[in-house]
């Protein structure tokens, strides 16, 4: 369903509030934390916690069952596995607010979320939360070659989350390593430029009315870049000059969100060097809809789109 007239202005009106990212981004995440606590009662579901290192630093882990019978425990899991990596920015979000999806997520998909507690900024800029993924999800593949599991594994995010499976595909190529099969980048930052500046379109025609503004973008951008220089391709993926040897590729946009063009041309560039990408628009849609309730048609849709990808014969779909 479009948007209506009523719905356009009162995304106008929330989107002038005009919040301080930078002055704000703990209350931000103590707001998140509330407001999205799993809504879903702990004895429906199996999951556990465990940590993974990256030098000093221990990463949460949390990996979530489609079954609740699964008795069996994490080393004997036969189901195929996710490693999720949740948006915020790169400076909010965690594991305990991004529950509730990836609860919805292991059982409309039948597979194992691992989600990534990786470090934030501006406490721990760039790299840190880019070098915590590479980790988690290499972990994640060493377990998966140890416990002979038969299933490809896939990396996903959203947003933020979309940006770094992204960056951590380009890194472990360039390193040599194997990466995941497939990945799912949701609504992905890719680029590094979102002033007035930008080259896409759907950064001034989206950029403040629709929640999250190009303003927004920027001041994240500003609080996990910190001095670091913003051509570097694991910050902004569009800006790599190789794009080859790249997993199987599903990017899903939102009509009205900033990010939508440069997700969209991170396809075409992939797919232009010889992987399989699939780009799928959902309409009428804002950046964040993902997190809503699989009530919502655009998160309904979306789900279709991530079973039909997730299919061993995807390819021939």
């Amino acid at each position: 369903m479009a948007i209506n007239k009523y719905m356009q202005i009162a995304l106008k009106a929330i989107s002038n509030l005009d919040i301080d990212i930078k002055k704000n981004y703990r209350l931000i995440r103590q707001l998140e934390r509330a407001v999205k606590k799993p809504r879903i009662k702990k004895f429906t579901y199996q999951a556990w916690d465990y940590t993974v290192k990256n030098g000093d630093y221990e990463i949460p882990m949390k990996m979530f069952s489609p079954s609740v019978n699964n008795a069996e425990g994490p080393d004997n899991i036969k189901y195929p596995v996710i490693v999720f990596l949740h948006g915020g920015g790169w400076t909010t979000g965690d594991i305990e607010s991004y529950e509730n999806v990836c609860l919805t997520l292991s059982r409309q998909t039948g597979h194992i979320i691992i989600a990534v507690g990786y470090r934030l900024a501006p406490e721990c800029p760039f790299p840190a939360a880019l070098t915590d993924c590479h980790k988690a999800v290499e972990s994640v593949l060493r377990w998966n070659s140890v416990s002979n599991s038969p299933h490809k594994l896939t990396l996903m995010g959203d947003s933020a989350g979309g940006n770094l499976a992204a960056a951590v595909s380009l890194y472990m190529r360039d390193r040599g390593e194997k990466t995941a099969d497939r990945q799912i980048l949701i609504y992905p930052a890719a680029y590094n430029d979102h002033t007035e500046n930008s080259p896409f379109p759907s950064v001034s025609e989206n950029g403040k009315d629709y929640v999250l503004t190009s303003k927004m973008i920027c001041d994240y951008m500003d609080l996990y870049c910190g001095e670091t220089n913003r051509d570097n391709p694991y910050l902004a993926p569009l800006l790599a000059k190789d794009f080859t040897g790249q997993p199987d590729t599903l990017i899903i946009t939102a009509q009205y969100d900033p990010l939508r063009d440069e997700g969209e041309q991170y396809g075409r560039k992939l797919e232009e060097a010889g992987n399989y990408v699939s780009v799928c628009r959902i309409e009428d849609a804002l950046h964040g809809y993902f997190v809503l309730p699989t009530k919502f048609s655009a998160v309904k849709k979306t789900y279709e789109m991530i079973n039909r990808f997730l299919r061993e014969d995807y390819k021939k779909l």
